[in-house]
Parts: structure tokens; C-alpha cells; sequence
């Protein structure tokens, strides 16, 4: 007798746990249409590049 083939079905799962991002598109800090311009990026990330290399 195949006793692997024997019992029920494993029934399914629960589903993932959901949950609000902090980021997510249509937040308070994230609104929908809102996207910023390129210039104010490279500021941002040359900023950030200088904080890196002073310490």
C-alpha cells in the first residue's frame, strides 16, 4: 500500500498580513501627482555626497 498517497489535502494557506507602507503612493508624505523635479534631486544627492566625504 503507497501511504504517501493516504490523508487529506493540505488545506491552503493564509494569506500575507497586510500592512500600510510609510512610503506608499497617496500617503500624507507621499500624494498622488506630486513628483520632484530633476534639479532639486542632483541638489539632494550632492548634498548628501558631501556629508558623506566630510567626516
Amino acid at each position: 500500500m503507497d501511504y504517501s498517497k493516504s490523508g487529506s489535502v493540505a488545506g491552503a494557506k493564509k494569506a500575507p498580513t497586510r500592512y500600510n507602507e510609510k512610503n506608499q503612493k497617496g500617503g500624507e508624505k507621499n500624494p498622488f501627482g506630486s513628483k520632484d523635479d530633476k534639479a532639486t534631486l542632483i541638489a539632494r544627492m550632492k548634498a548628501a555626497a558631501e556629508a558623506k566625504k566630510k567626516p
